[in-house]
Formats: structure tokens, sequence, C-alpha cells
């Protein structure tokens, strides 16, 4: 499991026990409700980062002065919802127990949920910040409850009320709507009030849980459930940048980038670009 691979993203190859960040793929897409095809979003994001230079004029910071593992795709089993949860939540605790950072790259946005889990047992006091165009509040989707559609319900069945912190935020069902109302806080169709949430959540551990579909499909087609009125990239990046760092970030991960959907690859390298930035603002 932490032996190097033949294939890394972008100059994440330090060895193991060097690494502060523990990169890994989530191949997972079985629940997905319209568009399949997120399983392969974690090897496009490998491939094509090395579109990329390590080196960002925005942070002037380069990856290749930070410490990042790449550990791999987990090879997960399609259609085992449960038993795919399992294996990502012990991944994720593996990498918690050597007392580093589990960054995923999915898959589906349920995914998330089996990394939460591994925070949530390590860190009790755990907080979320999610970025996305769904709410993901469904308590069951077509009579499943462990589905990309409910995917922060499930997180909030563990975590509580007041803990999870939603922006970007513009579809979802009436009934998702009214019952986050009185137990999660959500910043619709923007990242306004994200500073402020970052600045009460100072010293508390948080996880960031980035829905690329947040983005509007005009700069970010290749997603499974596209939905128009998002974010520009410039708002993302800088909101991400701003999380990852101020806040205290013990786990995190990027989902929804379904490759195949975006045959120019502007898709696949705006994601790329997504996770160094992330990666480069949780510098030591």
């Amino acid at each position: 499991m932490w032996n190097p691979n033949v294939e890394t993203f972008l100059c994440c190859d330090v060895p193991f026990e060097e690494a502060d960040t523990v990169l890994f793929g989530a191949p997972f897409d079985s629940t997905t409700s319209y568009r399949p095809g997120t399983r392969f979003g974690s090897r496009a994001a490998r491939s094509e980062s090395y579109g990329l230079e390590s080196y960002s004029p925005y942070q002037d910071r380069d990856l290749l002065d930070s410490s990042v593992f790449d550990s791999g795709d987990i090879e997960l089993p399609f259609g085992d919802c449960a038993k795919a949860l399992s294996m990502i939540e012990e991944r994720a605790a593996a990498i918690l127990e050597a007392d580093k950072r589990p960054f995923m790259i999915g898959g589906e946005h349920l995914v998330t949920l089996g990394a939460v889990r591994a925070a949530a047992e390590r860190y009790p006091d755990l907080h979320i910040i999610h970025f996305d165009a769904h709410a993901d509040l469904r308590d069951d989707y077509l009579g499943q409850k462990l589905s990309h559609a409910c995917v922060l319900r499930r997180c909030h069945d563990m975590l509580g009320d007041g803990r999870i912190f939603q922006f970007g935020i513009r579809s979802g069902d009436r009934e998702e709507f009214a019952w986050g109302k009185d137990h999660v806080s959500t910043n619709k169709f923007n990242f306004e009030g994200l500073a402020a949430c970052v600045e009460a959540l100072k010293g508390k551990p948080v996880y960031l849980t980035v829905d690329l579909d947040v983005l509007d499909p005009s700069v970010f087609p290749g997603t499974g459930t596209p939905e128009p009125g998002g974010v520009s990239f410039d708002a993302l990046r800088e909101a991400v940048t701003l999380v990852c760092a101020n806040a205290n970030i013990v786990a995190c991960d990027v989902n929804e980038l379904s490759p195949h959907y975006d045959q120019s690859g502007i898709s696949t390298a705006a994601a790329c670009k997504v996770i160094r930035e992330m990666l480069l603002a949780m510098q030591k």
C-alpha cells in the first residue's frame, strides 16, 4: 500500500515516511444517478497532472517543495457500496494512524462518507466544509440511503447539528432545503461567508470536501450531474486556498470528475489545478 507508484500525481512522490499528506484514489461510481464515469477521475487526474507546472504563481509555492506521497487507487468492488466505503475508511484510517493527512480523489461523492468515518473516529469534534452544486441531504434516493445524493445526510448522522457548512449549493429538492435549515449551514450559489466560517472554525478539525460540479458547466462540463449557474474557476481556486491555508484540515477530498464527458480535457485540467492549489495551500 505504501510502495511507490509507477504513475503519481504531479511531483507527489516523496517516500511515505517523509510525507505529511497522502493521496489516494477512490474509483467508484455505482450510485451515480445520471451520467456514470467518475470511476475514471483519479486515473485521469494523475495522467493529466503533468500538463501543469509544479509551481503556482498564485501562491508562489512549488510542489517540488511539498511532502506528498501518492498511494495509488484502491481496488473497489462494483455495486457494493458498504464494502467500498469500508475499504475507503480503512485506507484513510491507516493514513491518519500514521499522523498524516488523507487526500482522496474520487469517484462519486458517496466516497466522502468512508473518509469522513475515519476522520470522525480520530477527531470526534470534526467539522465539514462542503463545496457543491447539490445539497446531498436526501435521507434516501430511490430507496437507497447510501447514495451520492445522500452523502452529507449520512455525515450528519455521525456529526450532528452545527458541524456541516455548505457553499455553492444551487440544487436539491424542497425537503432537503427545509431539513437543512434546522441542521446544517447552507450558503446558496457562492462562497459568501466562507472567510467568517473559517475564522469561526479556527483550531477545530476540519474535513474539506470539494464536489467539482460546484463549478459552472461552461468551465467544467466533465461531470456526471452538470448544474448551470455555478462559480467560476478563480472563485473556487480562491475558496480552496482560503480554507486549506487557514483551517485545520485533517483530511480532504476532490470528487465528481467524469473525464470522458469533456473530450477537450479542460475539466481534467481544472481538477488537477484545484488539487495542486489545495496541496500547496496546506504546505507546511
